[in-house]
């Protein structure tokens, strides 16, 4: 692990958004020589990195390259990676990680800046499909939180009485974060209500339901319920840092993260504010691995100042991600 990494690592919790521009910067000039992928990348581009000026004229490395590539700077030996789901036959999205630890600061540090202390909560998680995994990303966080929340906190997957009777009559702030699927089965099978309960989506019907939008499935859930708001969380295997959309589905990335919205029909133009297009992110806590990444959703820029974002969708002929609805 390079000093400039646990330089970065450092100061990231702490840098103002004046810093950003100038982080970012310093941190493609790294990766554009560390990291192997991305410095290959750039080279079939024709990038000379000393060109660039501004983080409007970096170059963001397609996510499908965590499907064939170990996107990773330096000699690092990061043996552990977290895989995504992938659909059946396809291949998996792997991200190799080398300092577990500082994940666990990160996934923590943003839960806690949008909701309050772990502590003040019980996690219910709802992830069947996510268990059936190894290395699932969104498992390890959840454990994280678990470790941290109330200790009454816990997965579950065929316990649907217990925890009918666990949301039911705790006094307890409760936090249920669950799959979509597995949230909308539940909801059609058990009657809850409780006014101290959140409800957090994480995205993903993976063939088991007819899909739909997310406006539909969150008015479903309210009903069901009996809840006035419905939450949303957007990560990914290939992306450190977790948004939070606590009402509405708009989301709020941390100070260390960017959303760019590209036109869906130039892969070097950024579309104007306000237009849809393919979501751009730039997460420094990826400063390990990549930090500039194309994704294959659509969305769109909500506030330009506060950096909040939509999630619409999935780019046509894309494979299905798991940890998103399609609209």
């Amino acid at each position: 692990m390079s000093s400039f990494s646990n330089e970065v690592k450092y100061k990231i919790f702490k840098f103002s958004a004046d810093d950003f521009e100038e982080y970012c910067l310093e941190i493609f000039q790294y990766q554009s020589v560390e990291n192997e992928a991305y410095k290959n990348y750039l080279s079939n581009l024709g990038i000379n990195k000393s060109q660039i000026k501004k983080v409007s004229q970096i170059p963001f490395l397609p996510i499908s390259f965590f499907k064939k590539h170990k996107v990773i700077c330096g000699n690092q030996k990061a043996d552990f990676y977290f895989e995504s789901s992938g659909t059946t036959g396809s291949e998996k999205s792997r991200h190799f990680i080398n300092d577990l630890d500082f994940y666990r600061e990160v996934s923590i540090k943003i839960f806690e800046k949008s909701y309050g202390n772990l502590s003040d909560f019980k996690i219910l998680a709802l992830l069947p499909s996510y268990l059936e995994r190894k290395n699932a990303s969104l498992v390890f966080m959840v454990k994280q939180f678990i470790k941290k929340a109330h200790k009454d906190s816990d997965f579950y997957l065929d316990e649907w009485d217990k925890l009918e009777e666990v949301i039911n009559y705790s006094n307890q702030k409760m936090l249920l974060l669950g799959v979509t699927f597995a949230l909308l089965d539940f909801s059609e099978k058990k009657s809850v209500s409780n006014s101290l309960l959140t409800i957090m989506e994480t995205g993903g019907m993976k063939g088991r339901k007819e899909e739909m939008i997310r406006q539909e499935v969150h008015q479903k859930l309210k009903s069901s319920f009996n809840a006035k708001q419905i939450h949303s969380e957007y990560g990914m295997t290939e992306l450190l840092s977790q948004s939070y959309a606590p009402n509405y589905g708009i989301f709020i990335p941390p100070a260390w993260k960017k959303v760019l919205i590209r036109q869906t029909n130039d892969p070097f133009s950024l579309a104007e504010y306000g237009n849809a297009g393919v979501i751009k992110v730039i997460d420094l806590a990826n400063i390990d691995s990549c930090c500039f990444i194309e994704t294959q959703d659509l969305g769109r820029i909500v506030n330009p100042t506060t950096g909040t974002f939509e999630v619409l969708g999935r780019m046509d002929n894309s494979e299905m991600r798991g940890c998103n609805l399609m609209v």
